[in-house]
Parts: C-alpha cells; structure tokens; sequence
C-alpha cells in the first residue's frame, strides 16, 4: 500500500482517549486529508497493567464496539502490540502511510510517548485537541498565564470562543490485521460504544435540571455518570456543553463541572508533577502516618463509618464512586487517619473505571488541602454528619454494608452510637459483624490541624 501521487494517499489516526468518529477532529482531519484511513488501536503494556479490571473490561469493551461501528463503514480497527513507538513505525515502514493523526492528551507519560514517536517518524504527525471543551493554552489570564484559581479560569473559559475542528471527509477505512483484542474478565461497567454514550447524554437531559438538588444523593441518579465516557472518548466534552447547555441553573451547574474538568488537565501541563507533589510546597512536609492496618481498614470498607465503608466497598467491586463520596473517602484517608494523599490518589487511579490522571489527582489535592485552589486544610469532612446529609435514609449503606439493613435511617449512620442491646435486636455484635470505629473523628480532626498547621507555620513559625 503506497500513498497516491500527491502525497495525500494514506493517513493513520492513532486512537487513544477518543474512541468515537462524530466530534473527533483527528479523524475528521484524516478523512478529510486523505483517500484512506487506517483506524489504528496500540494496546500498551504500561496502561493496561496500571488498570484495575473494571477499567480494562470497559476499554476493551469501548474497542470492540468501536471496531464494529468501523466495520460498518467496510473497514475495522487495526489493533498492534506496543511500545508505541515501534508499533507505529512499523505501521509506516508497512503502509507508506503519509501521515499520523491523533488527539493530545495532557499527561506527562502520553506527552512524552508522543514526543517519542515524532522523533522517530519520517512523516509528518498532526496533533488535534479533541478531548478537553478548551485545548491546554486557550484559557489564560491576561498576563498570559494559566489561573490559579479556579472562578475567574472558569470566567475566561465561558467566555472563550471554541476553534474551530476540521470537517470529516469520505475516505475508505483500511483494516490491517494486527493482534487481537483480549477478551474482558466481564462486563462493562457501562454499555460501550459511542452510541451508548450519546444514549445516556439523552437521558441525561432529562435530569440535568435537577442536578443542583440531587448531585450529592449517592442511592439516587442524579449525576450524569458520563465521566467515563468522557474519559474514554466515547463522546466528546463539546458535545456534552453543546446538547446540555447553560439555560437552567442545573445545566449551568453541570456544565461548571466540565470547566473543572478542563482546569485540571490545563494544570497537569503546566505541572506533570501534579500526581506527586503538593502544589503548595509548605505541606511537603506533613508527617504523615505509615500506617498499613489503618490503610488496609480504608481500602477494604472496614472503618467502622458506614458512609465510608459502603462507598469504598462499591468502588473495589464495580469501579465506581459518587463524587460526593469520593470526597468524604478521600478526606476520611488523609484529615482522620493521616495518611498521604498519594497512597490514596494510587488506590482510585487502579480502581476507577473512569479514573483521568489530572482529575484524579487534582481532586485529591483539592481535598487533601495542598493544591491551587484547594479547599482549606482545616475543612474536613465528618463522615457522619455527610452519611445524615447526603444519605439520610440509610438507603445507599443499605446497599453495600448489609450487615446494618436491620438499622433505622436514624441509626444507621453511626452505629457505635447504639447499646449492645439495640445493636443485639438487629442482630449486630461490633468487633463481630461490623467493626468498631478505627479512629475517633474528633480527635484525629484535632490531630490533622496540628500536623497542618505545623506545615503551614514552617520550621521557623513564620509560615511556608
């Protein structure tokens, strides 16, 4: 296969975070530019062994619906073994391609893996944005800087034109052989394939409106559940803005969340250490307690807080978490038992299906109290009192922690509160059916403003 006179024969678009045709301006830009296409998946070792299943089985699923819907158009999905950087220049040497497409990404890894493979390339690569509303360097203040804090970014954002995307073309999609997809452990965690996701953007609208009251109720549907389309690519973050819009207060609402969204990974630019490092350098040096028991309590759901142990339990076995939730856990980890925001920020990024680097860590920052814009350090979550709030029937812990079902919704969240004679008539013995509490929420709150505050004072007691 060689390219056609003019040199625009064939283009490769290596998909990566953007498993979708519609809205894609790399494969806009490839069917446009040339008279074939070959849709290339590279399966790389370094990524699949950072997923935890849940999140394999949903990009494996996403592949192979994106093959069939390629199949469609008499083509397929080219799947080749990584590194990157060979498989593609393998491509070439076999194809003669003209030129490589794809669609930036924001992490210091798929930055520095795309910078490799143009070193090595003798074709001209053609990097597009199609994964954030605002590519990295849209959105700066008027000192030509990036905000560091997140309101007036989000002023700039809204009021920041889209460039503009190439309009696709009719080129033919060549498939190659290459190697198989593996098979996934289970099922997706999501029905997969771009129209899936614009499935559940349509019923989506039909909530949206209600987002403001019920974004924080975990036993209800009133979040999107579209991250992990938008992680994946399976619909574009344009689209979601565009079809949402901003004429309710809820959808202005949500769509603040996709200017979030768009923050962190701008931030993860301009700081590639944003995974390991607080951005505030005064609390580099927290003591933070090497407790493996207490980590282990977290991690397993056996805290002894009902909130707690129900969201993390629902995370290890589907992959999933409440956003609400990802906060209570995440400040239960680091403000009650003083554990580094890191070990935490590691255990999400293995578990999540919709796990995004930049977001990831930027929201445990964000909660941890060390990044830009972060909530104070002396803001901390009592999971108790969220559990009454945000689930104040007790039918989300009901769900995961079924040993406390026999528990009224006044009781449920806090049952070391009760006498052994009340926990005895549901049938609970704690340190039995369900541990005790594994800290004091009053003293370890006490406990993490000393070691932040001692931080924050620097060794000299005149601040960081």
């Amino acid at each position: 296969m060689t390219p056609s006179g003019d040199g625009s024969g064939t283009g490769i678009v290596w998909f990566r975070r953007d498993l979708r045709l519609d809205a894609n301006p790399a494969w806009a830009a490839a069917t446009a530019e040339h008279e074939r296409v070959i849709a290339l998946f590279v399966l790389e070792p370094r990524l699949l062994a950072a997923a935890g299943q849940h999140r394999r089985d949903q990009l494996l699923a996403h592949l192979g619906a994106l093959d069939d819907q390629l199949r469609e158009l008499d083509g397929g999905l080219t799947v080749r073994d990584g590194p990157a950087v060979t498989a593609l220049a393998d491509l070439v040497a076999e194809t003669g391609a003209a030129a490589l497409h794809l669609n930036e990404e924001a992490s210091p890894f798929g930055r520095r893996r795309d910078d490799g493979v143009e070193s090595r390339l003798s074709i001209p690569v053609h990097r597009h944005h199609g994964t954030l509303v605002h590519e990295p360097g849209a959105v700066l203040t008027a000192r030509g800087t990036l905000s560091l804090v997140f309101t007036p970014f989000f002023r700039t954002w809204s009021a920041t034109p889209w460039r503009a995307w190439p309009e696709p073309g009719d080129a033919s999609v060549v498939h190659l052989e290459g190697s198989p997809l593996p098979r996934p452990a289970g099922p997706p965690h999501q029905p997969p394939g771009e129209r899936a996701a614009w499935e559940r953007l349509q019923g989506w609208l039909e909530r949206v409106d209600e987002y403001p009251r019920t974004r924080d109720l975990p036993a209800i549907d009133g979040t999107s559940e579209l991250s992990a389309d938008l992680k994946f690519g399976t619909i574009a973050a344009r689209t979601v803005v565009d079809v949402v819009g901003t004429s309710t207060s809820g959808r202005e609402a949500f769509v603040r969340q996709l200017a979030w969204r768009d923050w962190w990974a701008h931030t993860f630019v301009q700081r590639p250490d944003l995974r390991s490092t607080a951005l505030q350098e005064k609390y580099e040096t927290i003591r933070w307690r090497d407790d493996d028991a207490s980590f282990a309590a977290w991690a397993e759901g056996r805290t002894g807080f009902p909130i707690v142990d129900a969201a993390m339990r629902e995370l290890v076995r589907t992959g999933w978490m409440h956003n609400r939730l990802r906060m209570v856990t995440a400040s239960f980890l680091v403000k009650d038992l003083l554990i580094d925001w890191r070990r935490g920020e590691r255990f999400f990024f293995h578990h999540l299906v919709d796990a995004d680097p930049a977001q990831n860590a930027g929201n445990w920052q964000w909660v941890a109290g060390t990044g830009p814009d972060a909530a104070p350090y002396f803001r901390i979550f009592n999971p108790t009192s969220q559990s009454r709030r945000h689930d104040p029937d007790g039918e989300y812990i009901r769900r995961w922690v079924p040993e406390l079902a026999a528990l009224s919704g006044d009781v449920i969240h806090e049952p070391s509160a009760l006498g052994p004679l009340e926990l005895a008539s549901a049938g609970i013995e704690l340190g039995a059916d369900y541990p005790s509490p594994i800290v004091d929420h009053g003293e370890a709150r006490a406990r993490a403003l000393t070691a932040y505050g001692r931080a924050a004072d620097g060794p000299d007691g005149r601040g960081g």
